[in-house]
């Protein structure tokens, strides 16, 4: 999301530059670092832009992904590729002009409009895979493939409607976004400041750390019935019949009830509670810098320095890259089918 009153990333490595001599500065040339900066941005956006793309294309091929739950993944790289496509290279070009907006008031809404609409969906794709894997963990036997898809295509559809009410008040009258100044940003509206960061952020973030700690309390609960299930006799027991040379002898008896299903679930949940908690973790890290700064800025008329704003804003945007790449990673039929797809085109 485009944070307001976030300076340029050119002007911060260069030297602040003062309002009056903006004109004369602003074909300043550019530092090594800020060069280099702007340079690794770009290929943030590349990079973002790509891999979600490959996981759509892989997910589109492969039969055996068209079901639950990689149409959530799929929703999820769709809001990831529009942040890369259309919210990433405009919030560097208007990086670039120091924070000014020269394309005019429309293209000022409608990109304001693709920010929060795709990194919010963004957002809430991450809740609903969370909300998906906690249910077919402790859930398992009633969670059915047909409940499930039902579940996550209701999901799907609240993610991108929730989504497109946030993004789409300003134009309906609530706050502004673009100003005289040449100024392009979020609303400042405060009724929409907490509207938004509440509805895009602290809503899902209270909904995935509930989410976690059910799954951390499902697994302790897991451990703990296993280790009740164990049956372990310490005394040694002796039954001497009328022969005193026969002595039959029982030491350390162990019973434990455990099939081999249970030991591949057990694996297959841990895999999956590992993933959403580095998701989670991951999104929180990248996230709630911004999100606070968004919600008390506005509304106490403070400031920070503009050099963590822009940090804050680019941070936030770069979890679109990292959720495609946490996902793969935990995912071995999405690593094999990639793998084919590259042989196949060779």
């Amino acid at each position: 999301m485009a944070s307001p009153n976030s300076s340029t990333l050119t002007t911060n490595f260069t030297g602040a530059l003062d309002d009056n001599d903006f004109e004369g500065n602003l074909y300043r040339p550019f530092s090594v670092f800020s060069v280099l900066t702007l340079t690794l941005l770009a290929m943030l956006v590349v990079a973002t832009f790509v891999w979600n793309l490959l996981v759509l294309v892989t997910i589109l091929r492969v039969r055996t992904f068209h079901r639950v739950p990689h149409n959530l993944v799929a929703s999820m790289a769709i809001s990831d590729v529009m942040v890369a496509a259309l919210v990433m290279p405009l919030s560097l070009v208007h990086e670039l002009n120091n924070r000014m907006w020269k394309l005019g008031r429309v293209l000022c809404q409608v990109w304001i409009s693709f920010d929060v609409l795709c990194c919010t969906a963004s957002i809430w794709n991450v809740t609903a895979i969370a909300l998906d894997r906690y249910w077919s963990i402790t859930r398992h036997l009633e969670y059915t493939l047909k409940t499930r898809k039902k579940i996550s295509n209701i999901m799907i559809v609240l993610t991108w409607l929730l989504s497109s009410i946030i993004s789409l008040s300003p134009l309906f009258g609530w706050g502004e976004t673009y100003s005289e100044g040449m100024k392009c940003q979020v609303s400042q509206e405060p009724s929409y400041t907490i509207f938004s960061t509440f509805g895009a952020f602290y809503l899902p973030l209270c909904v995935v750390l509930f989410v976690y700690w059910k799954i951390y309390k499902a697994a302790k609960f897991r451990i703990g019935s296993r280790k009740k299930n164990t049956i372990t006799p310490m005394a040694e027991v002796k039954e001497e019949i009328q022969h005193p040379q026969m002595v039959f002898t029982v030491r350390h008896a162990t019973v434990t009830f455990q099939t081999d299903g249970d030991t591949w679930r057990e694996q297959k949940e841990k895999k999956a509670a590992l993933m959403v908690g580095i998701l989670i973790g991951v999104f929180v890290l990248c996230w709630i810098p911004f999100f606070i700064t968004e919600l008390i800025v506005p509304l106490c008329s403070c400031d920070i320095p503009p050099i963590l704003k822009s940090i804050f804003l680019w941070l936030g945007y770069s979890n679109s890259f990292f959720n495609p790449l946490i996902y793969t990673a935990f995912n071995k039929n999405y690593n094999n089918a990639l793998r084919n797809l590259f042989s196949r085109q060779r």
